[in-house]
């Protein structure tokens, strides 16, 4: 730059690789979705679904990348956001219940559910229970009683730590059956990707995961779910997966799917996203995207969802509490 030249302030962020604050009409220029766990997860198909639906609606004049942050349930893209990018216009990070459930246990460092804006929920998930297809429980009854009789028969994969929502099924299973959770054999990975991998590879003996996440291998007949832990059976095809309530266990666990933005976002950005996720969960085209992908209607945008996500920490933080992970 020469000595005397002047730029307009536009052009001076253009030379310095940002943009200034977007109006409420402008889209990013450079969308992106972090999915904050290795590809293949839930996070990855959350992402995902959002890139697919928003190329389809013509919402962005640029494709949306999605990039993979993985670490501690999301904990590692929350502190990337909120400490190191928490202005950027573009940027939705894919949260789900597993995230709400650690922020509940304090396990976001020191970051709690109030440092980010909550923007859009955009389906529900519901938790499972699953083995191989050659595995010799043919529902939860025979994996509970194998578990009654030896817990540590029966190595449980999961994409996630102990105390994440995947421990959390398997331990509320467990304790209904009369079986101290923490003689269980459990085996935490970095995203559901990888826990299928392990069932696949024979290297545990069940998974607990998103019934989102094992779509994929129904079909090619590799895996089955024993029970899903919806209130009732799913619809479709997917109805002939039982629930565990039906087999005696009174087991729910519901995983809403979302997203949320950076903590200095402007308004104005923020109320573009929540706009267009307003139009996007109205569509046809995402309603045939979201039901492709094994998810169901859960809409919540703004401040709604602002205030389902701290009532749903506050509850998963009672359930914490009972199993000793939370104060």
């Amino acid at each position: 730059m020469s000595k005397g030249t002047l730029y307009t302030l536009p052009l001076l962020a253009l030379l310095l690789g940002h943009s200034g604050p977007l109006s409420a009409e402008e889209a990013p220029t450079r969308p992106e979705c972090i999915a904050p766990a290795k590809p293949g997860g839930g996070f990855d198909l959350t992402c995902k679904l959002l890139q697919v639906s928003l190329q389809e609606s013509g919402a962005l004049d640029k494709p949306m990348r999605i990039t993979y942050m993985p670490g501690g349930v999301g904990a590692v893209a929350y502190n990337a956001i909120v400490a190191q990018r928490p202005a950027e216009a573009g940027t939705v990070v894919a949260f789900s219940g597993g995230s709400l459930l650690n922020l509940a246990q304090g396990k976001f460092g020191r970051y709690t559910v109030d440092d980010v804006r909550w923007v859009a929920a955009v389906a529900t998930d519901y938790g499972m229970i699953a083995v191989r297809h050659d595995a010799p429980y043919q529902n939860l009854k025979a994996l509970v009683d194998a578990m009654q009789t030896d817990p540590s028969s029966v190595v449980i994969g999961a994409g996630a730590s102990i105390g994440s929502q995947d421990w959390m099924k398997v331990a509320m299973l467990a304790k209904q059956a009369g079986i101290d959770p923490r003689k269980m054999r459990y085996v935490a990975f970095e995203g559901g990707g990888e826990s299928v991998t392990a069932l696949m590879g024979n290297h545990v003996q069940a998974i607990s995961g998103d019934f989102s996440e094992i779509i994929p291998y129904l079909s090619s007949n590799k895996m089955r779910v024993l029970a899903v832990f919806a209130k009732t059976r799913l619809p479709g095809e997917l109805g002939a997966i039982p629930t565990a309530k039906e087999q005696g266990y009174d087991l729910e666990w519901p995983v809403i799917r979302g997203f949320y933005l950076g903590p200095k976002v402007s308004e104005a950005d923020y109320q573009w996203w929540k706009q267009t996720f307003d139009k996007l969960l109205q569509s046809d085209r995402f309603k045939a995207q979201r039901d492709q992908r094994a998810l169901f209607e859960f809409n919540l945008t703004g401040q709604p969802l602002d205030e389902y996500v701290k009532a749903q920490v506050a509850e998963y933080r009672q359930q914490a509490r009972a199993f000793g992970l939370a104060k």
